[in-house]
């Protein structure tokens, strides 16, 4: 039984608050990109994702793969909610000796993959779904695109790849914050016009609010209901989404949060 909406928002809420706590603790770390995903990991693990917590390697498991590593908190933050990982672990991110390194690291149960240079994730999940079409397995595997690995070549390979196969059973999902680490998307290397390119690639794409939780489920449903073809939900969302000073800000791209900013962000969630 999925959890209702408000339900969904109070987790979206507590995931954000150990975000930061774990980033502060860090002194180090990406916040603008892990926050403005939240909502999109959420209602994936709550509600769409098979898994269990307690065999992390069920073989008939659905796979997440994150390709913009760098937001790796965010995962994090969800697999000890969900079970995957003690909360108290959260607080040895990037620490000597944690498994919770600063890119998604697959010693963490529930980690799918290592990441860490940008682009490869889509290509990784390419691999998971024909695999799972090879094995016969009722499989969905989703993949977490970043802005800035729109500009590489990589991903139209892999996109490219994806249709070819008629891959339905992969869904991406593209947060859609508009920035990345040297500015806004558009300044740097602009990347639109997504559908009509994707689309022109063979996707069936979907765009979304990537806050609005009714949006989010609506669209990994329409995902796996629509065959033929993959997936990919174009979530629009804002960096740094639910602390009003980190909000759109570039700079908080790949900085953590002093002790004032975080007791000023943890009350603005409370």
């Amino acid at each position: 039984m999925r959890p209702d909406t408000e339900e969904l928002k109070k987790i979206a809420k507590q995931v954000r608050r150990d975000i930061l706590l774990m980033l502060a603790e860090a002194k180090s770390g990406h916040t603008g990109g892990a926050l403005s995903s939240v909502e999109i990991l959420v209602a994936l693990y709550y509600c769409k994702l098979r898994h269990d917590p307690k065999n992390p390697r069920w073989p008939l498991r659905d796979i997440f793969i994150i390709s913009k590593g760098h937001a790796c908190p965010v995962l994090y933050a969800v697999l000890a909610e969900r079970g995957f990982l003690p909360r108290e672990e959260l607080m040895t991110l990037r620490k000597f000796g944690s498994r919770l390194q600063g890119h998604a690291y697959i010693g963490v149960p529930g980690v799918e993959a290592s990441s860490g240079s940008l682009g490869q994730g889509l290509s990784i999940a390419n691999g998971f779904a024909l695999s799972a079409r090879l094995d016969n397995l009722p499989r969905r595997i989703f993949a977490l695109l970043g802005d800035g690995e729109m500009q590489e070549g990589q991903i139209w390979e892999a996109a490219m790849t994806a249709a070819h196969y008629k891959l339905d059973n992969l869904c991406a999902i593209l947060d859609h914050n508009g920035m990345q680490i040297d500015g806004t998307i558009e300044e740097t290397k602009g990347i639109e016009p997504l559908r009509e390119k994707w689309e022109a690639f063979g996707w069936n794409v979907i765009e979304i609010d990537g806050h609005n939780f009714e949006d989010i489920m609506r669209a990994y449903d329409n995902a796996e209901t629509f065959k033929g073809k993959p997936a990919l939900i174009i979530a629009r969302t804002i960096k740094g989404k639910g602390v009003s000073f980190i909000e759109n800000q570039v700079d908080w791209h790949g900085i953590a949060p002093k002790q004032q900013e975080l007791e000023r962000a943890l009350k603005e969630l409370e």
